[in-house]
């Protein structure tokens, strides 16, 4: 939807050379007020006479004054102009210093007006389809732990201090477990309530009611690929005790660890199957314990017949389905571990990763690293299944 102010008479056209490089000016002066901490001068991007504005922008800077940016850039997309007004999309670009190999990347759409020979912001809002950053939210109250970085609004210190302890006893256990080299650090992200985590993911908070966290990142990550975020259900996460909290951030710190290596060929009861593994790993829970939806169903004689399948692990189904879901993937890597090694399994899942076309990736990496082939391996798994969950 076209913005306001571009309605009415006369025509919209692409900006100039000389308007974009005006507009891009201001925006490299408010990135690098927010570096030194300068407010004034973050707030010197704001239009002459747009007090809410300027009031709102100062809310945000104090939001995300404590946060330890190590870089914060705008890069400018398309730029409609129509006389002294213009319309411009841009890529917010920041990374926290001591976490991020690769920036956090954020489309923004940006409303702008010109008084004089300078270009001002008069609008600053997430990108259609886009989601908030959490400084937008409140003020962020930043806990640092030994391997781990918390980041909250709307939070108790105390709170966050507990999630850092946490969080600093999964990197260790992910590092245990997985052999190929990560950053062995993490940032958590933790918002109000869980209205505000679905505005972090830019998605209805429904299809995240129950669940504990997500990890955010891109797949297939390099040293420039959107950094990863673990980001907290506040409610979810609340009700579980210190071991659920335990499994549920290793499971997802085990997802950062493993995100250079996870790719649109590896299926989801693989990476979702490994992070389960690692978090129950040094555990003493049992496979009924820990599989209690699957075993119900094996127990009743419904034995699945396949693998679960990447839409098993929808949000929008049932607890029981997903859960099933979860186990059944956790339960296809653990006979992996069991049968042919730790080792053998990461390797699998790099490999897996490392393919093309998920078929093919998943049928050659069976082929190669484990020597049996998928409809062999399904069978296996389903032998497993009753002998573990069955009794």
């Amino acid at each position: 939807m076209a913005p306001a102010l571009l309605t009415g008479c006369g025509t919209s056209a692409p900006a100039s050379d000389a308007a974009v490089r005006s507009i891009q000016r201001t925006l490299d002066a408010r990135a690098a007020a927010v570096l030194a901490g300068d407010e004034r001068g973050y707030l010197a991007a704001v239009a002459p006479g747009a007090e809410r504005l300027r009031a709102e922008e100062s809310r945000r800077f104090r939001g995300l004054a404590r946060v330890p940016f190590g870089s914060w850039e705008y890069r400018l997309g398309a730029v409609d102009r129509r006389g002294d007004r213009a319309v411009a999309g841009a890529e917010l670009r920041y990374r926290v210093s001591g976490y991020d190999k690769g920036p956090v990347t954020a489309a923004r759409t940006l409303e702008l007006v010109r008084e004089g020979d300078r270009w001002y912001v008069t609008a600053d809002r997430v990108a259609e389809g886009g989601a908030e950053q959490l400084w937008e939210q409140g003020e962020v109250t930043v806990v640092r732990g030994k391997r781990s970085l918390i980041l909250g609004v709307g939070q108790e210190p105390a709170r966050l201090e507990a999630l850092a302890v946490t969080a600093d006893r999964s990197v260790p256990a992910v590092t245990a477990a997985w052999p190929s080299r990560w950053a062995g650090r993490v940032v958590i992200l933790v918002p109000s309530t869980l209205e505000d985590m679905g505005a972090l993911l830019g998605a209805p908070a429904s299809g995240y009611r129950g669940i504990a966290a997500v990890t955010t990142g891109e797949t297939g990550g390099s040293g420039e690929s959107p950094a990863d975020r673990v980001i907290v259900n506040p409610a979810a996460y609340g009700v579980l005790g210190e071991f659920g909290k335990e499994v549920v951030l290793t499971h997802e710190t085990t997802h950062v660890a493993t995100r250079a290596h996870t790719s649109p060929a590896t299926p989801m009861w693989l990476s979702e199957g490994y992070a389960d593994w690692v978090a129950y790993r040094a555990t003493d829970r049992t496979a009924p314990q820990t599989a209690p939806e699957l075993r119900r169903e094996v127990r009743r004689g419904a034995l699945p017949a396949e693998l679960p399948s990447d839409g098993d692990f929808a949000f929008g189904g049932t607890p029981q389905e997903l859960a099933r879901a979860y186990e059944g993937g956790w339960l296809a890597c653990e006979l992996i571990a069991e049968e042919w090694g730790e080792r053998r399994l990461a390797e699998f899942y790099r490999v897996v990763g490392a393919g093309e076309h998920r078929g093919a990736a998943v049928e050659k990496a069976m082929s190669d690293i484990l020597s049996t082939t998928p409809r062999a391996f399904t069978t296996r798994w389903r032998t497993y299944l009753a002998h573990r969950l069955g009794g």
